[in-house]
C-alpha cells in the first residue's frame, strides 16, 4: 500500500524552496516498455549492438521523453492531488544510459496569487519552478521550467 504525499499549499511555498528530488535508475526493461507505449521504434533505445556500432553510443540511450516524464513526475508528486501542472517546458541536452543514476529536481522561482471566481479573494496561487534532470555526476540532462497551481489553505 502506498501512502499519499501531503498536499502542498500555496501559502506555504516561498521563492527558493526546493521540491523533493526524485532519484531513478532506468533499466533496459523500463526503456523497452516506454518505447512500446510511445511507439518509439528507434533502435538506439533497445538494440545495444546498433547503438554502439552504428550510432556510436557507449550503450542504449534512455529516451528523452522518458526523462521528461520523470521530471514531470517529480513536479506532480510534489504538488499533490489538489495541485495542477499549468505549464511545462524542457530541453534535452545530453544522453543518459541504463544504470545511470538520474536526479530530477526543482526550485521555486516565483509565487503569484490568483483571484478566485468569487470575490472573497485569492483561492489559488501560481508557482513558477526552474526544473532540472541531472546525471548522478551532476551533468545537466534536461533543464526546464514549470508553472503549477496550488490551493490555498482554508
Amino acid at each position: 500500500m502506498t501512502s499519499t504525499p501531503p498536499q502542498v499549499h500555496f501559502d506555504d511555498v516561498n521563492v527558493g524552496d526546493e521540491i523533493p528530488t526524485l532519484t531513478v535508475t532506468v533499466d533496459p526493461t523500463q526503456m523497452f516498455f516506454f518505447s512500446a507505449a510511445t511507439y518509439n521504434g528507434h533502435r538506439i533505445h533497445y538494440d545495444r549492438q546498433w547503438a554502439k556500432e552504428v550510432e556510436g553510443y557507449p550503450d542504449i540511450v534512455v529516451q528523452g521523453p522518458l526523462q521528461a516524464a520523470l521530471l514531470a513526475r517529480a513536479v506532480t508528486d510534489w504538488i499533490g492531488s489538489a495541485g495542477t501542472l499549468v505549464n511545462y517546458a524542457v530541453q534535452n541536452r545530453a544522453s543518459a544510459f541504463p544504470g545511470d543514476e538520474l536526479r530530477f529536481r526543482g526550485v521555486v522561482t516565483a509565487v503569484r496569487a490568483e483571484i478566485g471566481a468569487d470575490t472573497a479573494g485569492p483561492a489559488t496561487g501560481l508557482v513558477d519552478l526552474e526544473i532540472t534532470g541531472l546525471k548522478g555526476d551532476g551533468q545537466v540532462l534536461m533543464p526546464g521550467t514549470a508553472t503549477v497551481r496550488l490551493p490555498r489553505r482554508g
